[in-house]
């Protein structure tokens, strides 16, 4: 049997109290070379089974890094394969708690193969059900693709360390002038990481993260009463228009807001919240952001980045993968203009409009600034499939800003500038241009955003969007 560890205790942190169940305790190496016969190994180094969180049954693996250093080898792969089965069988996610020096040397070949046949579960139980990482120790070389393979990977802030190759194997590079394994690197430069906290921060984000999915891809469990108004009025939401992460706290029942890779791309904002107890995801371009007391920290221009773009593309393809609705908010004037982007924004921006497109879950959207070019095209806009497309009053739609354009159009005639800038606007870029048009469903007040969404959510509850038979998409 497993003796008490850290692991155990991180199980018996993130579960229910008394509900773990373990499978798998006597489980041991076969390997006997270079001294394993010599090493007692509880477990093989990984402890594995199953319990509930807020009643929701989950399975959760931990390394024990006190038994050979949490390495992973054959038998230790077993368990986590085994685990896996079941939880494809049953229809419940799967939690790892990830503390190991990697592969074990002492078992070679087989060690490798071990980390194949991991990756082949997951990769098999990518869509079908969720897969969380939560990371508190080492998390090295191939494990690295074990995280990555993950829906949502959580990262102690202090010890944790994740990467592929070791900061001082890099050229040029030591630990002490750039620690890419670092919780703050991975967090905000290499956007590998969703979420980064205390060991206790993210055992309990995990926690929260569950309570906002459903059990899989079949399963309608995401939802919870809710005990917040539908009705509610969203005062003074129109000067949240810069930040959405102001704005989906607002709208969302009792202001609940998961988000997704806060630190990364923070231009483009994602994440989980409940509207009328039902999970959304939602996906918003940022101009400003505002801390807890509302003062601007920092600005951004109304543009996509490549970064935002596939920040974006991969939380809108799980959203569709889970049959959780979408709800963006636009508000966005162009793409970002650097040599960096030019070489990558074209693809990421194919991405994202892939996702948003062939996403079939409820999709609206709700412009409440400006939406110019096909930067608002690609913002899940009616012309790319989304059912209901609302606007404030204020809003700007059109292919650019009306100076901007009277400046082309005008170019020979610079006296009749601004009058052509002031009819331009009048026909082009106003919102109940755009209306009359049929490319906006409906003008809303800032403060009924919140009531009207939810209705929409209703409405489109039924909602069934066949497309042509394929294998997959290769966008």
């Amino acid at each position: 049997m497993s003796t008490t560890s850290q692991a155990r205790g991180r199980i018996d942190a993130l579960l229910d109290e008394n509900s773990f169940i373990e499978i798998g305790a006597r489980v041991k190496a076969r390997s006997t070379d270079f001294g394993l016969a010599d090493n007692a190994a509880p477990s093989d180094g990984v402890i594995t089974g199953y319990g509930v969180i807020d009643g929701n049954l989950v399975y959760v693996y931990a390394q024990d890094a006190s038994v050979l250093g949490g390495s992973i080898g054959e038998m230790h792969a077993k368990k986590i394969v085994r685990l896996y089965e079941l939880a494809m069988k049953t229809g419940a996610p799967v939690i790892a708690l990830i503390d190991s020096t990697g592969l074990r040397l002492q078992e070679g070949a087989d060690a490798l193969a071990a980390f194949g046949q991991i990756y082949l579960q997951q990769v098999n139980a990518s869509g079908v059900i969720p897969q969380i990482a939560g990371i508190f120790g080492s998390c090295g070389g191939g494990l690295s693709i074990l995280a990555s393979l993950s829906d949502f990977t959580l990262m102690e802030e202090k010890s944790a360390k994740l990467f592929l190759n070791s900061p001082n194997a890099l050229d040029s590079n030591y630990t002490e002038k750039c620690d890419t394994a670092a919780a703050a690197f991975q967090s905000a430069e290499a956007g590998s990481v969703d979420y980064t906290g205390s060991e206790a921060d993210v055992l309990a984000e995990i926690r929260h993260l569950i309570s906002l999915l459903p059990s899989n891809n079949e399963a309608d469990d995401a939802v919870e009463e809710c005990t917040d108004d539908l009705n509610r009025s969203c005062e003074g939401i129109d000067g949240a228009a810069a930040d959405p992460a102001l704005f989906f706290r607002m709208i969302s029942d009792g202001s609940e807001f998961f988000e997704v890779k806060r630190d990364y791309a923070r231009d483009m904002v994602t994440g989980l919240i409940r509207m009328n107890g039902v999970t959304v995801g939602v996906v918003g371009n940022r101009t400003a952001l505002f801390d807890d007391n509302g003062k601007e920290q920092e600005k951004f221009d109304a543009v996509i980045s490549f970064r935002g773009a596939e920040k974006a593309a991969d939380f809108v393809k799980f959203c569709d993968a889970f049959d959780i609705p979408v709800l963006s908010v636009t508000n966005v004037k162009g793409f970002k203009s650097c040599v960096c982007n030019e070489k990558r924004l074209p693809r990421a921006l194919a991405q994202l409009t892939a996702a948003f497109a062939s996403a079939t879950v409820p999709k609206i959207n709700v412009v409440t600034e400006k939406a110019y070019g096909s930067a608002a095209v690609i913002m899940n806009s009616q012309a790319l499939g989304a059912d209901i497309t609302v606007a404030w009053p204020d809003a700007e739609i059109g292919t650019m800003e009306a100076g901007a354009a009277a400046k082309i159009l005008c170019a020979n005639a610079a006296d009749k500038q601004a009058e052509c800038a002031k009819a331009y606007a009048a026909k082009q870029t106003s919102v109940t241009g755009a209306a009359e048009r049929g490319y906006v469903d409906e003008i809303v007040e800032p403060a009924d955003t919140r009531k009207f969404i939810i209705g929409a959510l209703e409405m489109l509850y039924t909602k069934r969007d066949d497309r042509p038979a394929r294998k997959h998409g290769a966008i």
